[in-house]
């Protein structure tokens, strides 16, 4: 038997975990004003060298290249921040006449790690970036953002971690203040951390092995070396969080693990009950000089990413309540020519925006009953060879327990008008009946 590659999984008895997280990122998108952007799966492997860094892990160790037919070598894409940044230069969308350009995606990333709780090969990643601003108001603005998906999917003790790398110059001032602190602990510090020490030092700060070396707690903090306009820019996001009354915490040991951010970087985290001491659920930050070396103009940039995944756990942590599907009716059939008069009234309800599903299998009726209760419909309509012949049907309300006889004309408008008058789930039909 073929089974699934290590590190992916198939989504089945989740599925309505998935497509509630999918519905409410829509929702709250939508009240920020963010748009749905949707990239490549797979883009050039310079694309993430030159954005996400040589030296970080995910272009280091994780990512899945390959050469395509035409030699070229491809990358399936770590994260989602690139693909994006690259679609707004490509397509000239610094041109808008609507800036900020404020974009969300939702897709599949693929990273080549050890798969653990929540965490895949091929995993699911929403983000959002917003392009063209540089003020304050938009770090947090973006925070925001991230901040109420949670609320919306009612998970509570959410908390925002905060720091700030500061400017160009903050964050030149920060690694060589960095190199002094580490260049006496280097023997005892992992391999990693002695590559990084040469390459970028504040990826140090971010080392899983040597996260409790007395060097580690020691370490400079970010904010000490921030210049007076990233230091203005910082207290300036605070405030505006102050002010939307987002509770946060600054965190001088944040720094995030990619080579693109500037200024601020946070990350949401959960309580513990719900994700264990792998908390954090969220991360992002301001990017500022991403999208110019990828060659397109000078543009501010601020973004964050959710795993998909870790969400999901969340919400079965947080016992979250996923309403169960269910089907307005449930055709049970008797006779090739009820089959037949059946399949052809069920085709016209479901145009009329009535969910709805009938016997295949020429199951007994006992079996066809127990089938209804599984789909969890509120009607049951028997039709049988003689219901074709007077041209009406029997409709058992599951919900009501009652039953009617009802011409096969006015089926539709019965089962409409039931539906309306007692629970408010029939809005796509109440369209299709005014149609």
């Amino acid at each position: 038997m073929i089974r699934r590659m290590k590190g992916t999984y198939d989504i089945t008895d989740d599925i309505e975990y998935f497509k509630t997280i999918e519905k409410q990122i829509d929702r709250v998108s939508k009240l920020f004003n963010f748009k749905e952007i949707r990239t490549p799966h797979f883009e050039t492997r310079d694309l993430f060298h030159r954005s996400v860094g040589e030296d970080s892990d995910i272009v280091s160790k994780e990512t899945y290249d390959f050469k395509d037919r035409g030699d070229r070598v491809n990358t399936l894409r770590p994260e989602g921040t690139a693909g994006v940044v690259r679609a707004f230069i490509e397509n000239k969308l610094y041109a808008s006449k609507s800036t900020p350009q404020k974009l969300y995606y939702y897709g599949s990333m693929f990273r080549y790690e050890r798969p653990q709780k929540g965490r895949f090969r091929e995993f699911r990643q929403f983000g959002a970036e917003s392009f063209g601003s540089n003020h304050p108001s938009m770090d947090a603005e973006v925070i925001a953002y991230a901040f109420t998906l949670l609320k919306a999917l009612k998970i509570k003790d959410v908390k925002v971690h905060l720091n700030s790398l500061g400017d160009h110059e903050s964050k030149t001032m920060y690694e060589q203040a960095l190199k002094a602190h580490f260049k006496p602990h280097l023997d005892s510090l992992c391999k990693d951390c002695n590559h990084r020490y040469e390459n970028n030092p504040l990826r140090i700060l971010d080392c899983k092995v040597d996260q409790n070396h007395e060097s580690m707690l020691s370490a400079p903090k970010t904010l000490d070396y921030l210049s007076d306009d990233a230091k203005q820019h910082f207290d300036s996001v605070k405030t505006y969080l102050d002010q939307a009354k987002i509770d946060y915490e600054v965190d001088h040991n944040l720094v995030r693990g990619l080579d693109y951010y500037t200024h601020t970087v946070f990350e949401l985290k959960v309580s513990k009950e719900l994700l264990g001491n792998q908390n954090a659920i969220c991360g992002g930050g301001r990017y500022n000089h991403l999208v110019e070396s990828l060659d397109g103009p000078p543009t501010p940039a601020v973004g964050f990413a959710y795993g998909i995944e870790r969400l999901v756990v969340a919400l079965k942590a947080n016992a979250y309540k996923i309403s169960k599907p269910y089907l307005h009716a449930y055709m049970l059939i008797m006779g090739e020519a009820a089959r037949q008069k059946a399949f052809a009234l069920t085709q016209r309800m479901r145009l009329g925006g009535l969910m709805i599903d009938q016997d295949y299998m020429e199951k007994s009726m006992k079996a066809q009953f127990k089938q209804s209760a599984n789909h969890n419909a509120r009607f049951v309509i028997i039709i049988g060879d003689e219901e074709v012949k007077q041209e009406k049907v029997n409709v058992k309300d599951q919900q009501l327990n009652t039953e009617t006889e009802v011409s096969f004309d006015d089926l539709y408008m019965y089962l409409v008008e039931t539906l309306t008058e007692n629970q408010n789930d029939c809005k796509d039909c109440e369209k299709g009946a005014q149609s």
